[in-house]
């Protein structure tokens, strides 16, 4: 995530020729200090120094010889290998998705971010442009990717609850409350029945924690957070859409997923192992410090022809 890039030397790098204000914003410099600096006093108050340059970083015109029809290089996102993503499908032949976008929304009627996506053979490339361009200013901080490493794990999906016919709803409905079961008479119920508050308290403790999770189709079963290539598309805060291709009419599934978080309070089951200790980072569950629209963004391309021009919703 976020580069460098398997890019060719002879190649232009693709950049955002939209007219909109480019050099008004947060400088991508300040934008990565101030996370290194955060990263660097997790647990411990800032020292005088962290606090003074924290204090310097403002958005403003940070580059007033940037003009707003300027050609501003892309910033990259995403470099995939379909021989890490078993789902990752592009054009025949074509193992390596480069993914880029314009760090301003502010694109098209319903001002969103811009979406470049680029699609190669891996054994093509030669000699590897360094350094890579990238733009001096971003909309927004969460426009900015942190670089990290994807490990791909491939997980099954089940198709969004309100997309099913209503019989099966209503079987998943009483699947659900069968989990639940009926309420069993509290044998903690009575804080009198202890001789102290305290050894009641434990004893609620005690069994709270022998109780198994809740387990929720829509939270644990059906649609992993995070980012991801391919699966279903959430459709938890609108009315599910057809996202149909331009060209052809055909339905485009998500080819990736753009999340805020990896998982939430509601969807631990989609935790990798790894992350699951008490002690574990707690930035493990937002990597990439990335937050579009209104949290969530899909790139949604054609099955037909991964040439079609892809299409973006969000959640």
């Amino acid at each position: 995530m976020a580069g460098p890039l398997l890019w060719p030397t002879d190649e232009p790098w693709p950049v955002c020729t939209a007219v909109h204000p480019k050099g008004t914003g947060h400088l991508l410099s300040d934008v990565r200090l101030c996370r290194r600096i955060q990263e660097g006093a997790r647990g411990r108050e800032y020292t005088e120094d962290e606090r003074r340059l924290l204090s310097g970083m403002s958005e403003g015109n940070h580059d007033p010889d940037l003009h707003d029809d300027d050609a501003l290089p892309m910033l990259a996102v995403a470099q995939l290998y379909a021989r890490d993503v078993p789902d990752l499908v592009g054009p025949e032949g074509h193992d390596l998705l480069q993914v880029f976008w314009c760090p301003f929304e502010v694109h098209g009627v319903d001002r969103t971010i811009d979406v470049v996506l680029k699609w190669r053979r891996s054994a093509d490339v030669g000699s590897v442009l360094t350094p890579q361009p990238e733009p001096p200013v971003a909309g927004r901080a969460e426009c900015v990717p942190t670089t990290c490493v994807v490990h791909p794990e491939q997980v099954v999906e089940h198709e969004y609850l309100g997309l099913l016919d209503e019989e099966l709803q209503g079987e998943i409905d009483a699947w659900e409350e069968g989990l639940l079961g009926e309420d069993d008479e509290d044998e903690f119920s009575s804080p009198g029945s202890y001789a102290t508050y305290e050894e009641y308290a434990e004893a609620m403790a005690v069994a709270q924690a022998a109780e198994p999770e809740e387990i929720n189709y829509m939270s644990d079963l059906s649609i992993a957070p995070g980012w991801k290539v391919g699966g279903f598309a959430s459709w938890h805060l609108t009315d599910p859409a057809p996202v149909d291709c331009g060209v052809c009419g055909a339905a485009m599934p998500p080819l990736l997923t753009v999340d805020m978080w990896e998982c939430d309070g509601a969807s631990r089951s989609w935790l990798p192992i790894e992350d699951r200790d008490p002690g574990h980072d707690p930035h493990a569950t937002n990597p990439t410090d990335v937050y579009l629209g209104r949290g969530l963004m899909r790139v949604h391309t054609c099955p037909v022809d991964p040439a079609h021009p892809h299409r973006l919703s969000f959640q």
